[in-house]
């Protein structure tokens, strides 16, 4: 199998190149020209199966070549929801960065003579906050900020589903990973002994370990399915369950609650994601026979936590 992968040095993207490596396939790395990565002759034809091709979604450039003869392309680029406060200006960079790519590469592939599949990096944010309801792929859109945005997202795909690409829209939750990620600020927490729920800490998180949102990505190029998909574990869990388990395993207490005017004060805007409740099932990846390596919380943490 021959992967196109943008967004590649990101947390998911690195775990992606080095498993499709791993299993033999091979990796073209998009990078954007000027970065590091693309600046040598020896970064261009990169490690043992990855070749890296430059590309510039701000310019609209990327040669058609670059995807041609390829049987899957993976866009999983786009800036970090929580790595800054929502301006407005971050705004504008949360949509921009992810709809510029995801058009360009939409194009590109409606121009192919037998276009690969396209699996775009998406976000359960989809749906908005939803309380205690059971959320479906075939579940309403909501109405807030993240939900606008993985809309916008998702339509940017439009080009290459006019052109007869299969294409599906990776509605990701809370990736669990040892660093980084989602847990990239309350890790650290729970390591000192600090951290806590957030919020009430009944919200529904519906989470996957990165080991299996890697399988994810491999199943659904793959896996006759088209639209979304919602990559989560089976098992969705509250986000006070979810600390404790990851406390536990690091053998530390969680008692400390984090209450919602605080994380206002410190986040934003953005502190109405991290409380807002999302009980999403993964119907899609179960009705295809998917299978995980991480079902329940307790064994995610333990992951998490290297035990």
């Amino acid at each position: 199998m021959d992967v196109v992968v943008a967004g590649s040095h990101g947390l998911i993207g690195s775990a992606l190149v080095s498993d499709l490596v791993a299993r033999g396939h091979g990796v073209r790395r998009l990078v954007r020209r000027g970065s590091e990565s693309s600046g040598s002759a020896e970064a261009a034809a990169g490690p043992p199966g990855v070749r890296h091709v430059p590309w510039d979604p701000r310019t609209g450039e990327l040669d058609q070549a670059a995807l041609e003869g390829a049987d899957a392309v993976v866009n999983l680029a786009g800036a970090g929801i929580g790595d800054h406060r929502w301006t407005p200006a971050y705004k504008q960079k949360l949509l921009g960065s992810r709809t510029t790519t995801t058009s360009l590469l939409a194009r590109t592939i409606a121009r192919l003579d037998g276009p690969p599949v396209l699996v775009n990096a998406s976000a359960i944010g989809a749906y908005g906050d939803r309380g205690d309801e059971v959320l479906t792929e075939a579940s309403e859109r909501g109405d807030d900020f993240l939900a606008g945005l993985v809309k916008a997202w998702e339509n940017a795909t439009a080009p290459a589903t006019a052109a007869g690409a299969r294409v599906v829209w990776l509605r990701s939750g809370i990736v669990l990973a040892p660093s980084g990620g989602a847990l990239g600020r309350l890790l650290p927490l729970l390591r000192l002994g600090v951290g806590g729920p957030l919020g009430n800490g009944r919200q529904w998180w519906s989470w996957i370990t990165l080991t299996d949102e890697v399988a994810a990505i491999r199943h659904v190029i793959g896996a006759d399915v088209r639209g979304p998909v919602n990559a989560v574990a089976p098992e969705p869990t509250t986000n006070r369950d979810l600390t404790r388990a990851l406390a536990q395993a690091l053998h530390r207490p969680a008692a400390l609650t984090v209450p919602r005017f605080a994380l206002r004060i410190a986040l934003g805007e953005f502190a109405g994601d991290l409380v807002a409740s999302q009980r999403v099932v993964p119907a899609v990846l179960n009705r295809t026979g998917f299978t995980w390596t991480h079902t329940a919380p307790e064994e995610a943490a333990r992951w998490v936590a290297g035990r």
